[in-house]
C-alpha cells in the first residue's frame, strides 16, 4: 500500500513538471487602444504570450464576445521557451471598446485552460466640417 501511494505521488508530480503553461506578455492580458482615430487606423492589435512550460502549447479556439472583433489563434503549436500571438482585428466602431476575447489552450497554469483577454480604448471621428457652411462665414466681394 505504500509503495502504491509513493507511485501516485511520483506520477502526479511528474504530470505537473510536464505540463504547458501560458503567460501572456500584456499587463492584465489587457490591451489598451488609447484614443484612436477610426480614419487613422486598421483596428489590428496582437497579444503576445509564452509557452512557460516544458511541453507544446496548442492553442485550440480562440472566440470574441461579439462579430466586431475578429481573433487569429496560431495554427501551430507553441514549443517550450517560444512565443506565440493572437492577432484581434476590431472594426473600429466609433465609441468605447470594452471587449472580451476567450483563449482555449491545453495550458494547465489557468482553470479549464482558458484565458479571457481584453481590449480597450476609444475609437473617435475627425471632426467633419461642413463646406456649405464653412462658405457661408467666408465674406465675398458683394458683401463689401
Amino acid at each position: 500500500m505504500k509503495n502504491m501511494i509513493s507511485l501516485i505521488a511520483i506520477l502526479a508530480f511528474g504530470a505537473t513538471a510536464m505540463a504547458q503553461q501560458i503567460e501572456f506578455v500584456d499587463k492584465d492580458n489587457t490591451i489598451d487602444y488609447g484614443k484612436v482615430y477610426k480614419e487613422n487606423d486598421n483596428g489590428v492589435r496582437s497579444f503576445v504570450f509564452k509557452n512557460t512550460g516544458d511541453k507544446p502549447l496548442v492553442i485550440t479556439n480562440v472566440q470574441s464576445t461579439c462579430g466586431c472583433t475578429i481573433p487569429t489563434k496560431p495554427t501551430a503549436p507553441i514549443a517550450p521557451g517560444k512565443t506565440g500571438k493572437i492577432d484581434v482585428k476590431y472594426n473600429m466602431n466609433p465609441g468605447p471598446i470594452r471587449k472580451t476575447i476567450t483563449v482555449e489552450s491545453n495550458a494547465t497554469n489557468v482553470p479549464e485552460g482558458r484565458v479571457a483577454i481584453k481590449i480597450k480604448g476609444e475609437v473617435l471621428v475627425k471632426d467633419q466640417v461642413n463646406i456649405i457652411e464653412k462658405k457661408k462665414g467666408v465674406p465675398t466681394s458683394s458683401d463689401q
